[in-house]
């Protein structure tokens, strides 16, 4: 047995081993967005770096999450084996790339045997850090791999053996080494960091304070600085829910000691820190996998998610205005910072993002150049200039590094199970019978195909992050909407605003959750309470798909008569969803509030003589 003394030093050294292995991880990505092949002159498969990446992850994976899903405290002997086998077998892939790439046409075993290793190590760690939900979502597409040439119908599917497909998963550069996992491992990790960054010389702080120099004095103020910190902040963050962690903490208190009640305060914070993924410029690293799967300029997506965005946090903030002025809730009691005063002691905090525009949309180089910028910005300006007394140390950069890659962790198995779904649909041609399938489903009404898309979108979302919800939707959902003729960034929008309202939408809505926790209040409550403060983000959806001109594409008179009407519309069905404008409206006038709305707020094209039914419903409210 042993002594009492050895549990420490053994807990510290699987601490040690788990953070060394997330500060690789995180160190790699980051050196790679650097470009090493062009600063040292030398070249290698992408695929060689990816699966260093690969193994880094499974290893800090098995090192730091328990079987059971806790974090690690002793390592079991099995985790042990797994984190080596994981890390040694993808450094072997990455050492002799160029020749088991030769010998995967003949399916030897040597390739068969690290497909098995790879595929099984894959999934029990996207186990352990997702849970049962997604893991069974790849089983079963893995084992429809082995059976779906079995399977009646418009579902059947080419048939595929054990060996080929092990094989395919593991080397295939649609499978898991595929565009969802390059583009994590190049893109978003690094934008992680920044994240981390900017949390560790207290920007989110900065900009809590600065949502609360503008907002703070107004009525129902704490609610308001909710709404406007979770979105500035919920952009970078990535995870609707650390989004509510970081934000929530000090926003759901204020709302509840200004007037709100604990459900209104849980409510009001998840509905704004889920509005932060789909929020320019970042939107939570969504609009760089965007960019990559529709093969665009990532200044496209950005500009095309500003107006429906904006739409989103209008109706919040109009509602959150209203419930104050109905409750009386005034301005927040405590000290309020003045604004002048938060730029002048934290204006650094705006460079690293003003030149991440700039090299984005001006220099038009890459996203992570742009992010190797900004966040070279951010070390520099953080160790120089404080906030509130806290400057970048060394240490804490390495600590950034190191919860980065646990982070990282997550999204990582996820983006690489992603693959592993969409080298099942290209192997068995099971895409393209999805496709026809759902467009069968729908029958010949486009609505209906949308009304089913939003509900699988919805069901599949839960519980996953931004990046994760996204890759598997536009694997899975979108191209049966650009089948029917949906517009194809249209289509890849209306995916991420349901894959994202799943985090307000009961039962596993888990941004209420984790506001649930802060607000001790009901979590089911909140997340209906949040559903209907988010009502936009269900309906905006469907609008930008009739009438693209909410995402500015098309001709300049349609897009702002739309987008004007628009707003009308939301500001009305706003009011009538509270039922309080300057006084408590009665219901038939709320109902006849909400036609009158709805007429405001329809795209021309829907409609007879669309343009009068706007401008009419609009002059109306």
């Amino acid at each position: 047995m042993p002594s009492r003394d050895a549990v420490p030093t053994a807990n510290l050294t699987v601490s040690r081993l788990g953070d060394a292995s997330a500060f690789l991880l995180a160190a790699l990505c980051v050196f790679w967005a650097l470009d090493p092949q062009t600063m040292f002159g030398f070249a290698i498969y992408r695929e060689q770096f990816l699966s260093l990446v690969l193994g880094l992850t499974l290893s800090t994976c098995y090192l730091t999450v328990t079987v059971r899903r806790q974090p690690s405290q002793r390592l079991a002997w099995y985790d042990a084996v797994a984190a080596f086998v994981g890390l040694a077998v993808t450094l072997w892939m990455s050492w002799h790339w160029e020749r088991l790439l030769a010998a995967v046409g003949d399916q030897t075993n040597e390739v068969l045997v690290i497909g098995v290793i790879v595929v099984c190590l894959v999934m029990e760690g996207l186990r352990r850090v997702t849970g049962l939900p997604l893991f069974i979502v790849v089983v079963v597409f893995i084992i429809y791999a082995l059976v779906g040439d079995q399977v009646p119908g418009e579902l059947k599917a080419l048939p595929v053996s054990l060996r080929q497909l092990m094989i395919y998963l593991a080397f295939d550069p649609t499978a898991v080494f595929g565009t969802p996992f390059n583009i994590g491992a190049q893109v978003v990790v690094i934008f992680i960091f920044l994240g981390q960054l900017l949390l560790k010389t207290h920007g989110g702080s900065f900009f809590t304070d600065l949502a609360m120099a503008t907002m703070g004095r107004q009525r129902g103020g704490a609610a308001k600085v909710a709404v406007v910190a979770s979105a500035l902040f919920g952009s970078i963050s990535g995870s609707a829910t650390s989004n509510v962690a970081s934000t929530g903490v000090l926003t759901i208190p204020l709302m509840r000691a200004t007037g709100y009640t604990a459900v209104e305060a849980g409510a009001i914070e998840a509905v704004a820190s889920t509005g932060g993924q789909f929020m320019p410029p970042i939107m939570g690293a969504a609009a760089f996998l965007m960019a990559e799967f529709l093969e665009i300029a990532y200044a496209k997506v950005v500009v095309a998610a500003i107006v429906p965005a904006l739409l989103y946090y209008f109706a919040v903030f109009i509602q959150v205005d209203l419930l104050a002025a109905r409750r009386g809730i005034n301005v927040i009691h405590e000290e309020i910072p003045r604004a002048r005063e938060v730029l002048k002691h934290g204006w650094h905090f705006i460079v690293p993002f003003a030149l991440l525009l700039y090299v984005l949309f001006e220099l038009l180089r890459s996203a992570q150049e742009a992010a190797v910028w900004a966040t070279g910005a951010i070390i520099i300006l953080g160790m120089v200039f404080s906030y509130k007394g806290a400057r970048l140390r060394p240490w804490q950069i390495v600590e950034a590094f190191i919860e980065t890659g646990r982070i990282s962790v997550e999204l990582l198995l996820i983006l690489g199970a992603a693959g592993f779904v969409i080298g099942v649909l290209n192997i068995t041609g099971l895409g393209f019978a999805l496709t026809f399938f759902l467009i069968h489903l729908g029958g010949s009404s486009e609505f209906l195909l949308l009304i089913i898309a939003a509900c699988a979108c919805i069901v599949l979302g839960m519980g996953m992050p931004t990046s994760g919800v996204y890759v598997l939707l536009a694997a899975l959902i979108a191209p049966a909407l650009v089948q029917v003729g949906v517009q194809q960034l249209a289509a890849h929008m209306f995916i991420l605003y349901f894959g994202m309202m799943s985090m307000i939408t009961p039962p596993i809505a888990l941004a209420a959750f984790a506001a649930a926790a802060l607000s001790k209040a009901d979590a089911m409550t909140i997340g209906f309470t949040a559903m209907r403060l988010g009502w936009v983000a269900y309906i905006i959806p469907f609008l930008f798909v009739f009438a693209p001109s909410l995402l500015l594409i098309g001709p300049n008179y349609n897009i702002v008569l739309n987008i004007g009407t628009a707003v009308i519309g939301v500001y009305v069905i706003s009011v009538a969803s509270i039922g309080y404008f300057t006084r408590p409206i009665a219901l038939p006038l709320r109902v006849a509030l909400l036609a009158v709305g709805a007429a405001a707020l329809l795209p021309t094209v829907l409609t007879p003589g669309g343009a009068y039914v706007e401008i009419t419903g609009s002059t109306m409210s």
